[in-house]
């Protein structure tokens, strides 16, 4: 999303946690890209570091177009063994995090007639029921998207992209479950980061009509 935002002419700004040596090599490709950029540590659970994060980043580029809130949290386990931290951890992770980021670069985004973007989930839409504490929290998180473009309106369009099951290249978990997914799929595979990148950069350069939308891309996986 980086990459693509910064080939299309944009300054880039962006946080990471624990991931420096991803970070770094972002920062590369950025550079490489030939567009102006910020990168900054961040906890998105964290109400202060949040403040932090979007004080500097707006200092630094003067204002902000464009927020994709990306930071998210996956795991599976069996409902009868989600424990209250795992619970929580979720939720501070895929739901206050977005409306901790949302929340605080409204003055600035308002200011830019900007647009928020989430990263949702199929799994906010279907029941998965070894990822109960996982389509819980994305499923507010879609709500939120579709709250938020109303409260925001006029000025903010609010959207989300919903991904079902995405192979990075890098390898997905379960080679044998990615097989039986993509062959569930009406277009007979599983997406890829370039599926998703190209949907967020459509909510980034669309009408600013097109507000409050959830859109999977899922291969219409979500039609069975």
């Amino acid at each position: 999303m980086c990459v693509a935002a910064a080939e299309e002419g944009a300054n880039v700004a962006f946080t990471y946690l624990s991931s420096v040596d991803d970070a770094n090599r972002t920062v590369r490709l950025i550079e490489n890209a030939g567009a102006k950029l910020f990168a900054i540590k961040c906890d998105v659970r964290s109400e202060n570091m949040v403040a932090r994060a979007v004080g500097k980043v707006t200092e630094h580029f003067g204002g902000i177009d464009v927020l994709i809130n990306n930071a998210g949290l996956f795991e599976t386990a069996p409902l009868p063994e989600i424990t209250l931290e795992q619970w929580d951890t979720m939720f501070a992770t895929n739901v206050r995090g977005p409306f901790l980021m949302s929340q605080r670069c409204i003055p600035a985004l308002r200011q830019s007639r900007g647009r928020i973007i989430h990263m949702g989930s199929l799994g906010g839409e279907k029941p998965w029921a070894t990822h109960a504490h996982y389509c819980c929290s994305k499923a507010a998180l879609h709500m939120l998207t579709k709250v938020m473009a109303k409260a925001l309106a006029p000025e903010i369009a609010v959207n989300c992209v919903a991904p079902g099951m995405i192979e990075s290249g890098e390898g997905t978990g379960d080679a044998v479950l990615a097989g039986r997914v993509a062959q569930r799929a009406p277009m007979k595979r599983n997406g890829t980061a370039e599926d998703v990148v190209s949907a967020v950069m459509y909510f980034a350069t669309a009408p600013h009509f097109v507000t409050g939308q959830i859109l999977t891309v899922d291969g219409g996986l979500a039609l069975r």
